[in-house]
């Protein structure tokens, strides 16, 4: 793969008039960056005006991106661009000369523009095209109701330019207005201020005032309604899924609440979460103001709202302090984790916070396992020349990340780590860190002031996790080993002894079965739980997995798994699936599958699949 980076290691020379004065060295503003052609030490995005047409029957958005820059002397201005189709490019309201370059498959092109030395604005016509991987199109047989279309966007992490040309950087911050065009039946929702009712016209007017990276910039159109939670919550959903949504996502206002408590003011006034169709690649996408949600987590219990109080700390590391390139996604992540299980702990105690975190334990330990032959892949700081950044979007940067910072935690006390990491949002808000940045942040504010010797240097730059990890323990998770066990010795299933289990506790029970479990034993607890049968998509994805894995052919589990992959486009819950039929010798019959299933998925889950299963259309 040709990549190209910006060439930001170079400093500048600043000269003073005075001819006496020695020059001074200026460090650049922003660092090398490996995935995007875009120079912004010479010249940057600083405001976005966005107006575009969403046009279904076409099937492409269409308009002009008009950026407000930052020039420091420049004589061109890139941007990012993928499967774009560039009309005319205008500086300061001229027509002004640009070129595509070469394409890249992973980074698209670099759009260069011609501008001079005091240009402040830069217009750009474009239309999206049948290749755009950030938009999903769905027609009305692929929503929740049924009777009209649906858009959604993914940007994270370099799909934005695929859907407006941009500097797609996570370094880059920008604030925006938008004004786009919709079919009048349906609504148009962003990252921005949102409207709570359909207009006559189809026509909606956006305002993000926040700085924001461009993989935040989000786009949804769909037949959608809305309901408070409270002043500052609600959800977006379809007709028939937004009472369901808002009553699972109840909870939010006290979220918001335990988040503010540990680590400071909630910056973005609303806390909204609109829930998608179930083709939408991720669990959840922070964006701000409005995370996008998958609906999976409505088990109709809460039981898998921690989905949103990750999100919601995302508000925090994420949103408000963003890693400054994809190599450092962990500080997005790690630290989004470690405050998803304080809040959950807040809210619902100690014991639910660490069956979450032990989930996640286990997690990273099929993580490391699955990168043997390539250890480096489970440093905190990666490498990612010449790689996808959405290769470094796993475990290890969310969970070997919180136990990184457990174990901080538990090495010098949650009373002064909460201080620090209160001070950190404080200190950073609304700019992007390195690894190298966080640091020395580090040293500075709490190792070196309470003389604690860390091994921070092995957690983040060494492969695997450091024997001084933290230890999590869960007497409910002991519990429910000791259960399974007995059933299986006993070959009897008692079903009070499971009575009033959490979903964390059957998910455990669930992927903890033996190696050598027999048929009997998985059609004995299918037929005493109706796993096949679950509501509950997360004890669903685990038990088809294990059935996968043991061969069992019960309950018309094969075909619950087809419809499952069919219907269900999170790439956690279909890659798990899709790797098990593959690691069992069994490629045939998931590609019989996925020939099927395919067509539903987000560019996103299809590209991973694709890969794992050597899928060539």
């Amino acid at each position: 793969m040709k990549t190209r980076t910006l060439l930001y290691a170079l400093l500048v020379l600043t000269f003073s008039c005075n001819d006496d004065k020695k020059a001074e060295p200026t460090t650049p503003k922003y660092v090398e960056e490996l995935h995007s052609y875009a120079k912004p030490n010479t010249s940057a995005i600083k405001h976005l005006d966005l107006d575009i047409d969403v046009n279904f029957d076409k099937q492409i958005i269409d308009g002009v991106a008009t950026y407000t820059i930052e020039n420091n002397n420049a004589t061109e201005i890139v941007l990012d661009a993928k499967f774009l189709n560039i009309a005319s490019v205008e500086a300061d309201g001229q027509n002004t000369e640009f070129e595509l370059g070469a394409f890249d498959e992973q980074l698209g092109q670099a759009l260069t523009i011609k501008i001079s030395e005091d240009t402040k604005t830069v217009a750009v016509h474009y239309q999206t095209t049948s290749k755009t991987e950030a938009l999903q199109w769905l027609n009305p047989q692929q929503t929740a109701d049924k009777t009209h279309p649906f858009l959604f966007t993914q940007g994270q992490a370099i799909l934005t330019r695929s859907w407006i040309p941009i500097q797609d950087s996570p370094q880059i911050r920008i604030t925006y207005n938008a004004t786009v065009k919709v079919p009048s039946e349906l609504m148009a929702v962003m990252s921005a201020q949102n409207p709570k009712e359909k207009t006559a016209d189809g026509v909606y007017k956006f305002t993000m005032n926040q700085p924001i990276s461009p993989y935040l910039m989000a786009l949804a159109v769909g037949d959608l309604e809305y309901k408070a939670v409270s002043h500052r919550t609600g959800v977006y959903a379809e007709k028939s899924m937004i009472d369901k949504a808002h009553s699972e996502f109840s909870d939010m206002e006290k979220m918001v609440v335990a988040a503010e408590n540990l680590y400071g003011a909630y910056d973005w006034e609303q806390f909204d979460v609109i829930v998608l169709p179930p083709s939408f690649p991720f669990g959840g996408m922070e964006n701000p103001r409005l995370t996008f949600a998958t609906p999976t987590v409505i088990a109709g219990d809460k039981s898998l709202t921690s989905l949103i109080a990750h999100e919601l700390a995302h508000s925090w590391s994420g949103n408000l302090v963003t890693n400054a390139t994809w190599n450092d996604f962990w500080l997005n992540e790690g630290f989004t984790v470690y405050f998803e299980v304080r809040i959950m702990e807040a809210l619902y105690g100690k014991d639910r916070a660490n069956m979450i975190a032990l989930i996640g334990r286990q997690d990273l330990e099929e993580e490391v396992e699955g990168f043997k032959d390539e250890p480096e892949m489970t440093k905190l700081k990666l490498d990612l020349s010449n790689k996808n950044p959405d290769d470094g979007m796993n475990s290890i940067a969310y969970d070997k990340g919180y136990l990184f910072l457990r174990t901080l935690e538990e090495t010098v006390g949650r009373e002064k780590f909460d201080a620090f990491l209160k001070g950190y949002f404080k200190t950073n808000a609304f700019s992007t860190v390195t690894t190298e940045g966080f640091i020395d942040y580090l040293n500075t504010n709490l190792l070196e002031p309470n003389n604690v010797d860390f091994n921070v240097n092995e957690w983040v730059y060494e492969p695997g996790v450091p024997e001084n990890q933290a230890k999590i323990v869960s007497d409910k998770f002991d519990n429910a080993e000791r259960v399974l066990n007995e059933f299986i010795a006993n070959k009897v299933v008692d079903v009070s002894k499971t009575k009033d289990w959490t979903t964390q506790e059957w998910v455990y029970f669930i992927r903890n079965f033996p190696e050598t479990i027999t048929t009997e034993d998985l059609e004995r607890f299918d037929k005493a739980f109706n796993f096949t049968n679950s509501s509950n998509t997360h004890i669903a994805m685990v038990w088809y997995e294990q059935a996968i894995n043991h061969d069992y052919h019960g309950n018309n589990v094969d075909q619950n798994i087809e419809d499952f992959l069919i219907r269900v486009g999170r790439r956690w819950y279909v890659s798990t699936l899709f790797k098990a039929y593959k690691r069992n010798d069994k490629v045939d019959e998931a590609l019989a599958i996925y020939k099927k299933s395919r067509p539903n998925y987000h560019s996103v889950t299809a590209n991973t699949i694709d890969e794992m299963l050597g899928y060539n259309e």
